[in-house]
């Protein structure tokens, strides 16, 4: 199959096509990165028609749970819908992030949904990189709304939140004060937040976490002076609140399009990514210059050695790769 057959494929919508296309973007051999990058150099114009959600939460808050009821809403409301995970941990658990098709099971047999596990043993930049990327391969083949899940804690939400429209915290109530089990800095990214489990004896608890979660929010400064971050209640399990969270979504998307905002934060974050490329890139070339590369195991030693500050290691490593 040529380049230009895959590109025709995935843009209509063949699964076998994106299939193959992700494992090229995602392949590290130098052949398959300039064909990848050719890939979506084609399906560029093809591109950005979808929402970007991005979904954080804190453990047993019924991630899965929450996003197989969203995304099988979505489907019966003739949507399709993507679903891509960020998990920065795969590399010291294995990947367990394969479960995820096991626990979606109803989502995974979905003709209009696609659920794709975060490569495994790679770094959070990896990861991110095959993510963004596989996220455009999703748009080109007519997937108008993609969820990306950070597995991961920590460096991994504020990295899903770079790459996403909206980035959504889903937590839980009734397991003691709600607010100890926040971090500030993921409240400050968070575009809204979603109290799941909202069902049974625990109706109480969530509105109680709820008014917690307002009240904590007003000290916090918005990022938009366009949106105010809602919190709402729902249940995943009974599937009762999901239509409220896709209209608070529609809302986010009319007014930060009519403000503009929309569109200067994808730019913004075009811009970014491509920072973070070259960075990645220059890094990646400086490692395997053939004139630093003899040097980096006994400069990387006197430092572990206290011999030579990691600065003057640096300097040196450098002034090596500066020569002609």
């Amino acid at each position: 199959m040529t380049l230009e057959q895959l590109a025709n494929g995935i843009r209509q919508g063949q699964l076998r096509s994106l299939a193959k296309g992700i494992t090229l973007i995602e392949s590290r051999k130098p052949e398959h990165i300039e064909q990848g990058a050719q890939l979506l150099e084609n399906l560029l114009p093809d591109t950005g028609n979808s929402l970007r959600i991005g979904i954080s939460g804190v453990p047993g808050a019924g991630k899965s749970t929450f996003i197989e009821a969203f995304g099988l809403y979505l489907t019966g409301q003739g949507h399709k819908v993507a679903v891509l995970a960020v998990d920065p941990s795969s590399q010291l658990s294995g990947g367990s992030i394969l479960g995820d098709k096991t626990r979606m099971e109803d989502l995974a047999r979905d003709a209009n949904a696609f659920i794709r596990p975060s490569p495994s043993g790679d770094s959070l930049g990896g990861v991110a990189r095959k993510t963004r990327e596989t996220m455009l391969l999703c748009e080109a083949a007519g997937y108008d709304v993609i969820i990306v899940e950070t597995v991961g804690v920590g460096q991994s939400e504020t990295t899903v939140a770079s790459m996403v429209d909206f980035f959504l915290l889903l937590q839980l109530s009734g397991a003691g004060d709600e607010l100890q089990g926040i971090k500030k800095g993921v409240m400050e990214i968070a575009d809204a937040i979603v109290i799941n489990k909202a069902d049974g004896d625990n109706i109480a608890r969530a509105n109680l976490a709820k008014q917690q979660y307002i009240n904590a929010l007003h000290i916090l400064r918005p990022r938009s002076s366009h949106w105010s971050v809602p919190v709402h209640t729902c249940s995943a399990l009974h599937h009762k609140g999901i239509d409220t969270v896709w209209e608070m979504l529609e809302t986010y998307r009319s007014t930060m399009e009519s403000c503009g905002e929309f569109d200067d934060k994808r730019r913004q974050q075009a811009r970014d990514w491509m920072w973070a490329l070259l960075l990645d890139d220059l890094k990646d070339l400086f490692i395997h210059d053939r004139r630093v590369q003899p040097l980096l195991d006994q400069v990387e030693q006197s430092v572990l050695n206290g011999h030579t500050t990691p600065g003057a290691a640096s300097r040196r490593l450098l002034e090596r790769f500066r020569r002609h």
